[in-house]
């Protein structure tokens, strides 16, 4: 007796790469460039957080992030407040996007991704390893560097580097 096969479902693949992105720095424009061949659409998510003090307006970041990626369809610019792992599911994303620079780092978005599981058992983080060459660029570092009006542009994609000169 055959059995009737049924097409499989096959669910959009949605990655969320939280972040501050105060400013966007040539570090995360390299995760999310290396990211997009594995889902069908990136969603760039500028979180709120509490514990830190913008020095862009969220309005700004949000344009900054539209130039570098004007000509990419599958990446979404969006703002949020309140916990990732409840954006994540706001928007059916099952995969969570993250950059790893260091040790530190690693240790820091395991225990993230733990209490994200716990919390949201479909929530998958990714972690990709930043290259040597921009390992040391942080979106703090590039801060204090414009607060100290010293030279961004090598840190920042270059559709942005003229509004720091």
């Amino acid at each position: 007796m055959a059995t009737k096969k049924t097409a499989p479902i096959f669910r959009k693949k949605i990655a969320v790469f939280p972040g501050s992105f105060d400013p966007i720095t040539t570090g995360h424009a390299d995760v999310v460039k290396r990211a997009l061949p594995l889902f069908d659409e990136v969603i760039i998510a500028i979180g709120s957080n509490s514990q830190k003090q913008a020095l862009f307006p969220l309005e700004q970041r949000i344009k900054w992030i539209e130039l570098v990626f004007k000509n990419e369809k599958k990446i979404k610019v969006e703002s949020y407040e309140g916990l990732t792992v409840n954006f994540c599911e706001k928007k059916k994303a099952n995969y969570l996007l993250r950059g790893i620079r260091s040790s530190a780092d690693f240790e820091y978005e395991k225990t993230i991704a733990h209490l994200n599981h716990d919390m949201l058992p479909q929530l998958e983080t990714i972690l990709i390893l930043a290259r040597p060459e921009l390992s040391s660029i942080s979106s703090t570092i590039v801060r204090e560097i414009i607060r100290g009006k010293g030279k961004v542009g090598q840190f920042v994609p270059k559709e942005i580097a003229k509004d720091f000169k």
